[in-house]
């Protein structure tokens, strides 16, 4: 049985160049995590205190429901350094 002829891959059609990789468009592996986790932990601490404390606080009693933004504002932050986590 004859071999068939082997087809090159190659249309001649445009194959774009691999994309670059810039180092300065992500934080260090090494730095991801400890702001992430910092970020996390101060968030949540930020809601049970106002949620525990909050009248006896002086200035987050005037932010009133603004304090439940903040915390969740910084654990979102947590949240969007962790997509960085390599």
């Amino acid at each position: 049985m004859p071999k068939s002829r082997i087809r090159k891959k190659n249309d001649g059609g445009f194959t774009p160049p691999p994309a670059k990789r810039t180092s300065a468009s992500r934080l260090p592996s090494r730095w991801v995590a400890p702001v992430m986790v910092t970020l996390f932990v101060v968030g949540l601490l930020w809601i049970v205190l106002w949620y525990l404390a909050g009248d006896s606080i002086p200035g987050m009693k005037n932010w009133g429901i603004a304090n439940l933004f903040i915390g969740f504002g910084l654990i979102f932050a947590g949240l969007m350094v962790a997509t960085r986590w390599r």
